[in-house]
Formats: structure tokens, C-alpha cells, sequence
């Protein structure tokens, strides 16, 4: 009989433990959720709080537990104001880092319209509710340019898996066309690739691997992928096909391309508007090297690699970015600009 009575006290007491345990963690995520610094709750608010969880509680306890969320490390501080009350201090992420988050969320057109909704509102999560309703009225609407490839969280953890792993991936990789009066995709082209490095990029994501037909490292866009599958068989070493060694470095890597496109190390000198030093300094920082020219002009030069990316964004400045050198790179870029005066009638 005594040792039933003992079974059931030490029954009684684990389920008083396990409720003890459940209420402090109710009453953390209580105090994230509803409480900052303008908004601070009562020990009578924090009970009725915690009975809308179905837990009841005094207000002697609420002391107890929010003494042993201190001592955990929890910052919950008490305002004195004519509304006291308790409220969270410092937080992991304060609303001015949400919000930046959340901007760039919304900016990245590679994330699609609903996994961005889905994203904001776990970014909006980690504030208060007050604060997330102020965070809530300024975020941005629907982005027309995001992508609608819903697989791209899928190709970017099995990539990610890949690269760990040092396995081959496949995909089908496809590009926009237009059919009828529409855009479409097209068939699309199978590849196995050796996956090295995924990259942000002005705005899009490419993955960095090698095409087992080349020796060489070669970009694709991630929005472009369909069905991306990691394969059994061994990556293909980088150090075989890359200068790195021991390391991919995907920043260096990034560094050497524009848009992506990969190309080879060249001097180049640009003459250039003092209209285009900002965008000159943004793009060069320190890697080139700056003079004073004459008639409100600078010169631009440094060892850059020269590619595709490098023309189209040297085209988009018209005038006000002339290359001087080198010869090759100089008559491709006069070539594209009689093409344009073709297209334009312009002799």
C-alpha cells in the first residue's frame, strides 16, 4: 500500500514538473510576442496571457519564472511608466535588421512572389506583434519581376548536399522564348554538372561547377533549373579544372566575372567622365588604379578579366566610358557600337 502511495506522489510531482516546465515556456514566448519596450504587460497581464494557453498561474509564480528566464539569460526588463509591466530588451533581431532582411526578401527577384510571403512573415516572427505590424505596413507589394520557379529552394538544398558530399548533380536547364505572343521555356538541355559554389550575384543566383565535357568552370543560373537531382557519382576536383587550390573561393571567382560570364585576365585603361566615379569606384574599389585626366575625365587602369559581361557593361555607358586599351577589346566595342547605328539608321 505505502509503495502505491509513493507511485502515485512521484506521479503527481513529474506532472507538476512537466506543467512547471510548459508555463516558463509559455511565458518566454508570451513575452516575445506580445511585449517591447511601448508595449510592457503586468504580472496580472502575463496570467491572463498564459490562461488563454489554458495554464493558470498566481502572481507570485510570474516572478519566480521570469527570475529563472533572467538567470538564463533572458533580457526581460520592467518599465516603470504609468502602463508597467514586463516587456523583452534586446532581442536576436532587432526590427531595423528585420527590415532589412525583409527588404532584401523582397528585392531578390529569384525568390518568388509566395515563398517571399512566407519568408516576411518568419522574418515578422522574431519582433513582437506590435512591432510586426508596424514592419508589416511598410513592406513592399508583389515584385511583377520575381521569378515563378517554385523548385529553386529544392535545387539550392540539394546543390548545398552536392558540395558537402562532393557528388555530381543533373538538372534540366531551360530558357526563356517566346511563343505566340507569350513567353515561354523551352525544351531544355540536360546537364551533370560537378557543383562547386553557389553565388549572389547582381541579383540572381548561379551555381559554379564544371560541365563534365570542359575543363573549366562554368555558371548557370539556379531560376533556370528544373529538376536538379544529386547523383552517386564523385564531383570532378576543381583543382583540376580551377587555379584554387584546397579552397574554392567563390568571392574571388565572383570577383574575376562580369554577369557572370567568365573570361581572361587583361590590362585594360579606361577614359571616363567624372560623371561615372562612383560607379567606377563601386565596381573597381581599390583593384585599379585612378588618375586625372584633362577635360573633366579620370582614367581608369588595372588587370580585369575581359569577357562578354565586360562589353555589355562597358555599352551601357555610351560616351562617357572610352576604352583605350587593349586594341581587341577597344574594336569590339566600336564593332557593337556601328551595329547599334545599323539598327538605328544612324551612318
Amino acid at each position: 500500500m505505502k509503495r502505491h502511495l509513493l507511485k502515485g506522489k512521484n506521479r503527481h510531482m513529474a506532472n507538476e514538473n512537466e506543467a512547471s516546465r510548459v508555463k516558463i515556456l509559455a511565458l518566454y514566448k508570451i513575452l516575445n510576442m506580445y511585449t517591447d519596450e511601448e508595449h510592457p504587460l503586468s504580472a496580472d497581464g502575463l496570467c491572463e496571457k498564459l490562461g488563454g494557453y489554458g495554464i493558470k498561474c498566481e502572481r507570485k509564480t510570474i516572478y519566480r519564472d521570469i527570475a529563472a528566464l533572467k538567470g538564463f539569460g533572458a533580457d526581460i526588463l520592467y518599465s516603470h511608466a504609468q502602463k508597467g509591466g514586463y516587456f523583452i530588451g534586446e532581442r536576436d533581431f532587432e526590427p531595423p535588421e528585420v527590415r532589412l532582411l525583409t527588404d532584401a526578401v523582397n528585392a531578390a527577384p529569384f525568390i518568388t512572389n509566395k515563398k517571399t510571403a512566407e519568408l516576411t512573415a518568419k522574418l515578422q516572427s522574431l519582433l513582437s506583434v506590435w512591432q510586426a505590424k508596424e514592419a508589416k505596413s511598410r513592406a513592399h507589394s508583389e515584385n511583377p519581376l520575381k521569378h515563378d520557379n517554385e523548385e529553386i529552394y529544392y535545387a539550392i538544398y540539394t546543390i548545398d548536399r552536392a558540395i558537402a558530399g562532393g557528388r555530381k548533380i543533373s538538372f534540366t536547364y531551360h530558357h526563356s522564348v517566346i511563343k505566340g505572343n507569350k513567353p515561354a521555356l523551352d525544351a531544355g538541355r540536360k546537364f551533370v554538372i560537378s557543383p562547386y559554389a553557389l553565388i549572389w550575384n547582381s541579383d540572381k543566383y548561379y551555381l559554379a561547377g564544371n560541365y563534365q565535357k570542359y575543363d573549366s568552370v562554368s555558371v548557370y543560373r539556379i531560376d533556370r533549373m528544373r529538376r536538379t537531382e544529386m547523383l552517386c557519382e564523385p564531383a570532378r576536383r576543381f583543382e583540376e579544372v580551377s587555379c584554387y587550390r584546397g579552397r574554392f573561393d567563390a568571392e574571388d571567382f565572383a570577383r574575376r566575372t562580369f554577369y557572370m560570364y567568365s573570361g581572361e585576365k587583361r590590362h585594360i585603361e579606361l577614359r571616363c567622365k567624372d560623371s561615372t566615379a562612383e560607379t567606377m569606384l563601386d565596381r573597381f574599389g581599390g583593384g585599379v588604379r585612378i588618375s586625372r585626366a584633362q577635360d573633366g575625365c579620370f582614367t581608369v587602369r588595372g588587370n580585369v578579366y575581359v569577357s562578354e559581361g565586360l562589353i555589355e557593361w562597358l555599352m551601357q555607358y555610351g560616351g562617357r566610358v572610352e576604352v583605350v586599351s587593349p586594341p581587341e577589346l577597344r574594336l569590339e566595342v566600336i564593332n557593337r557600337v556601328k551595329e547599334l547605328n545599323a539598327v538605328y539608321g544612324v551612318k
